[in-house]
């Protein structure tokens, strides 16, 4: 961890897997960008960790005073991974780990009426069509609000594109090797977007810093997926403690 109330605490990875956790200098960088300085910034924030290997990214959002970080992760140990890691921490809550696939996953996110403020996507460098595939539903997707902040970790010589639908990017960083795309959303299309988008006012793709996005739209109701009811929606979940039982829509 490089910050926050887990600072300086180890993760474990899997050998042989295809996992490539952030590098710290990079969730370093990615950090640095999204607090500008604030060490406050990210307090009570809600992300979604797709593609989550590790856990990482989330678990660095919780050391920072996120309040809910969900994570998607598709392989059963990779899953089991991220709740070892949660659990070495001592992380009992403020977090969801849903294993599944990232578009089922996504679905499922909708289903549950989750808005977050920071979506984070990390595919395995080789899945290229997966960064276009997951960006396209993300355009289109209830769980972004207009002041919600997309980021895609990529390979540096790899693009995954400037625009998709209502996201287009803002920014993109290289470190080495690696690179991170900024995105957020130009415009609404969910039933709450649309409610409130004659008073909003939807920030402009590459226009000022981080700090100048949209005016947060508070009449949007968020709700987590903390009730028992809501992780029966959610499909196949492993909580703090232990694997859940297969669900039924």
């Amino acid at each position: 961890m490089i910050a926050g109330k887990y600072r300086s605490r180890p993760l474990e990875s899997l050998r042989g897997m295809d996992i490539r956790p952030t590098s710290d200098r990079l969730r370093e960088t990615l950090f640095n960008v999204l607090c500008a300085g604030n060490p406050e910034a990210l307090e009570g924030t809600v992300w979604s960790d797709l593609f989550a290997g590790t856990g990482a990214v989330g678990i660095e959002a919780l050391s920072r005073g996120a309040r809910q970080v969900i994570f998607v992760e598709s392989s059963r140990k990779a899953a089991a991974l991220i709740e070892k890691n949660l659990h070495s921490l001592g992380i009992e809550d403020g977090f969801q780990l849903v294993q599944l696939e990232v578009a089922t996953g996504l679905r499922k996110l909708e289903e549950a009426g989750v808005v977050g403020d920071f979506v984070f996507l990390d595919p395995p460098y080789g899945r290229k069509d997966a960064y276009v595939k997951t960006l396209q539903m993300l355009s289109g997707s209830p769980v972004l609000k207009s002041t919600s902040v997309v980021i895609a970790e990529h390979d540096r010589k790899f693009d995954p594109g400037q625009e998709f639908g209502r996201l287009q990017r803002y920014r993109k960083l290289e470190q080495g090797d690696a690179a991170l795309s900024f995105y957020r959303p130009v415009g609404f299309r969910s039933e709450q977007g649309r409610k409130y988008l004659a008073s909003a006012n939807l920030v402009q793709a590459g226009r000022g810093s981080l700090d100048s996005t949209a005016q947060d739209d508070k009449q949007v109701k968020t709700n987590y997926i903390s009730s028992s009811s809501a992780r029966r929606t959610m499909g196949c979940c492993i909580s703090c403690n232990s694997f859940l039982t297969w669900f039924r829509p």
